[in-house]
């Protein structure tokens, strides 16, 4: 059907969009959003008698490169992502073969940002340097909402598609 061909089009497009705009937002806003990956990865705001404090990391370098690494892997999302809604575009009207194959990018796109929001912000950010606990550098929700958006989009754009029937 057509009307779902063009909504998944739809669907690579807004996650195209939306990891632009991370991107940009992490680029031009610098300070403020590597005051989270410094904090979260010095741990200085969770529980006061937490014991896994000895997981924590100071190195102004290393917050740096990981912040450089989520940045890079948003804008690698993004760039999937749009090529995936190009292609998928231009196979709109192709045979389903074609259309199916067109997906590539797109599936690319959206399991590189679950593994950048699953595992770098839920599992690493989240478990590993205890961000649950901080009441005021806490991106689980935040993570949470993104990976259910990536999870639904990733299910919902591989399923596949059959030939367009007139009518």
């Amino acid at each position: 059907m057509l009307v779902l061909r063009a909504a998944k089009v739809g669907v690579v497009a807004a996650l195209a969009l939306h990891a632009s705009l991370v991107t940009f937002g992490n680029l031009t806003d610098y300070g403020t959003n590597f005051a989270f990956v410094r904090h979260v990865m010095s741990m200085d705001t969770i529980f006061p008698d937490s014991t896994i404090t000895w997981r924590a990391i100071s190195n102004e370098m290393l917050h740096s490169a990981a912040y450089a690494l989520i940045i890079a892997a948003e804008a690698v999302v993004a760039v999937l992502c749009w090529i995936g809604a190009w292609r998928l575009l231009r196979a709109l009207l192709a045979e389903a073969r074609v259309f199916n194959q067109a997906k590539s990018f797109a599936v690319a796109g959206f399991a590189l940002g679950l593994l950048l929001w699953q595992v770098g912000f839920i599992t690493i950010a989240g478990e590993w340097f205890g961000m649950w606990m901080s009441q005021q550098w806490n991106g689980i929700e935040s993570a949470f909402r993104i990976v259910a958006i990536l999870l639904g989009g990733l299910i919902f754009v591989a399923m596949r598609d059959g030939e367009l029937t007139a009518g």
